[in-house]
């Protein structure tokens, strides 16, 4: 179909003002990218590197001779996959559990899960409540906080809903009670759902701040993204603690730089894994048929 010159202006508009936001967008990423990369001398003698003319594993070199830094990734590692296990682990079953027509007061407990979605307690009560459970300065403060949400299980119970109820009751004439029945037939079938949330738990888990900081008194104790905001304000260094004195400090604009990189390479390198199922999960049972 000839297109008609409105429609060609239109579409070349479209593609110069999307590609500069795009630019726009990415620039910030590849500044971070190039500078962390820079060897200490060159970024020394240019106040805005674009491409360096000398590439350096010096910043990254000291950072991983960081005790303090390798500690937080393993903190941040800790939350990531343990916290993402148990979440999902969490959110499932009690997502299939609301999907059972037959479960007793399922409408009830439905509404108590929309009101905590319209509803939120605050900090207050939260931190009372893991303080009178003697969680402050635990990690598991962190993850149990941010186990589940409402939001999540009603996408979750969506999914399931989708799913024939024969299925179930075929397993249930072979013998498997509902939690059988959940592990060996319903999970298999929720690859999908569970690799898109679990994507989401993971990238929740691994950029804690606000709760980490919050319940979390031990400095020992603390995920990269909280050590990441304390390198970003102390220019000298210090939050990394004791470094081999052998090895020369780089400047600590390549030192935040190598830092913000280290800490979002692990998320972006979990989303090719799942990007098959990830398209999938966020829209299945959205539509029913």
């Amino acid at each position: 179909m000839k297109l008609s010159l409105g429609d060609k202006v239109f579409n070349i508009t479209n593609v110069i003002v999307l590609g500069l936001i795009a630019l726009v967008t990415m620039f910030p990423i590849y500044y971070v990218f190039v500078v962390s990369f820079t060897a200490p001398a060159e970024y020394l003698q240019k106040t805005f590197v674009l491409w360096p003319e000398n590439w350096s594993l010096a910043s990254y070199k000291y950072l991983l001779s960081a005790p303090t830094f390798i500690q937080a990734i393993g903190v941040s590692t800790f939350l990531a996959v343990v916290g993402t296990i148990c979440s999902l682990i969490i959110t499932s079953s009690f997502a299939y559990a609301l999907s059972r027509r037959k479960f007793k007061g399922r409408r009830v407990i439905l509404l108590l899960v929309l009101f905590t979605i319209l509803f939120n307690p605050g900090i207050i009560p939260n931190y009372l409540l893991v303080k009178e459970l003697g969680l402050i300065n635990s990690l598991w403060s962190v993850i149990l906080v941010s186990l589940s949400n409402g939001w999540f299980v009603i996408l979750m119970k969506g999914f399931y809903d989708s799913i024939p109820d024969t299925l179930v009751e075929a397993a249930t004439i072979d013998g498997c009670n509902d939690i059988m029945a959940w592990i060996k037939i319903i999970l298999p079938l929720s690859l999908p759902s569970i690799a898109a949330f679990g994507l989401f738990f993971a990238v929740q888990y691994w950029n804690q701040y606000f709760n980490a900081l919050l319940y979390l008194n031990d400095a020992s104790k603390w995920p990269i993204q909280v050590l990441l905001q304390n390198m970003l304000i102390d220019s000298s260094g210090s939050s990394l603690g004791e470094v081999d004195p052998l090895i020369k400090p780089p400047p600590s604009e390549t030192l935040k730089m190598a830092a913000v990189v280290i800490a979002i390479v692990p998320i972006i390198m979990v989303y090719p894994f799942l990007q098959k199922h990830f398209a999938k999960g966020v829209m299945i049972g959205s539509i029913k048929e």
